[in-house]
């Protein structure tokens, strides 16, 4: 093992807690929004969990987990709501990682979760990963969130990955070494477990990209085809350094579970909603420019009459949220460029747009929307 990659192991290193930080930022978002439904369990699992603290203090995804978890009971202590019941798996094939984890979470006071159970695993992520799409499927009134950082690609198969998603009661979050993989593609000399991952979700093998970020996009474009209709995929981007750039990839086959990650983004990179950058600066991005790239997806969209219930689902898939999407028609209709009327023929108040997901669940058609 190298140095750089048992120093990325052991140290929570900058680019690293903005993983774990998006990982803490749905997971807000997630808890809650179950927690105000009708469901009686979520599982969490967290395949590749290590020891849960780094050497230098850094709390890591087990960690962060059970504190969101926490957040949760003492956000709505005394509302009177019934949180439903909460199993957290924890899995790491090195069974001294996992003793290590044990002491760490009641170190951490973590370890006695109002109803919260924790499970430890020592096994291999195949044979998980093997077993688990049954159990789900065996429990479809539960909802699941799966967390797999490996440590490395072999273990990876984009199969497994859809097979997690197939009993539509599941989120997957899964981090990726692009950097690495993308510098074995560029070279010519891929692993054969590389190989075979490109070949399952990139059609043309042969072709030669560019760039980090080009791969990247390859990468998210080839998991929707394989993945199918009615399933949201979507990136997040960490970039270390010039040379470096790592991501998470997002799996839902819920469009609500979609908005909530990228909320949780937008939350991390508030100029672009795509990832997180070391020393970022502020005159490298702006916000303004995202609007502007917003409207030219929406100029085209809108040359045809659209509805509220697409307008939602459109604005998702390009990676805004609902508040971009509205102030972009704020602004062509305070210019008068753009055609609005209520699904009746009746006028709607200024600036009201519908576009959200109670009316895009209920297919409530209130305005159509087209460029004059």
């Amino acid at each position: 093992m190298s140095k750089n990659k048992k120093k990325t192991q052991d140290y929570l290193l900058m680019h690293s807690r903005a993983k774990v930080e998006l990982l803490g930022n749905y997971l807000d978002r997630y808890l809650n929004i179950i927690a105000n439904t009708h469901v009686e369990k979520i599982h969490v699992f967290d395949l590749f969990s290590a020891e849960g603290i780094y050497k230098n203090g850094g709390h890591g995804s087990p960690i962060i987990i059970l504190s969101k978890i926490k957040n949760l009971h003492e956000i709505n202590s005394g509302k009177n709501k019934n949180i439903p019941q909460i199993e957290v798996v924890f899995n790491d094939y090195d069974k001294s990682k996992i003793e290590k984890l044990k002491k760490n979470i009641k170190a951490e006071s973590l370890d006695r979760l109002p109803k919260t159970t924790i499970k430890y695993r020592a096994k291999d992520y195949k044979e998980i990963v093997k077993v688990l799409p049954d159990y789900l499927e065996k429990k479809k009134q539960d909802k699941f969130f799966i967390f797999i950082d490996p440590y490395g690609y072999k273990e990876i198969d984009s199969t497994e990955i859809k097979s997690l998603l197939n009993s539509r009661n599941s989120e997957v979050l899964l981090f990726q070494p692009t950097q690495f993989m993308f510098r074995f593609e560029s070279s010519g000399t891929i692993p054969e477990s590389l190989d075979n991952f490109i070949k399952q979700i990139m059609p043309d093998v042969n072709k030669h990209y560019d760039d980090i970020w080009q791969f990247i996009i390859e990468i998210k474009e080839g998991f929707r085809r394989f993945m199918g209709e009615g399933y949201y995929v979507d990136t997040f981007t960490i970039q270390r350094d010039s040379n470096t750039v790592f991501c998470l990839f997002f799996f839902s086959g819920h469009i609500k579970g979609f908005e909530k990650m990228l909320e949780a983004k937008w939350e991390i990179d508030k100029e672009k909603g795509e990832g997180w950058k070391f020393e970022r600066t502020r005159d490298i991005f702006n916000l303004d420019l995202e609007k502007n790239k917003l409207e030219e997806h929406l100029m085209k969209y809108l040359k045809e009459k659209r509805n509220n219930v697409e307008l939602y689902e459109f604005v998702l898939g390009k990676g805004y949220l609902p508040k971009h999407c509205n102030e972009v028609l704020k602004f062509l209709q305070k210019n008068n460029k753009l055609f609005y009327i209520g699904a009746d023929d009746k006028p709607i108040p200024k600036n009201s747009f519908y576009i959200n997901y109670e009316n895009y669940r209920r297919n409530l058609v209130k305005g159509i929307f087209q460029l004059k």
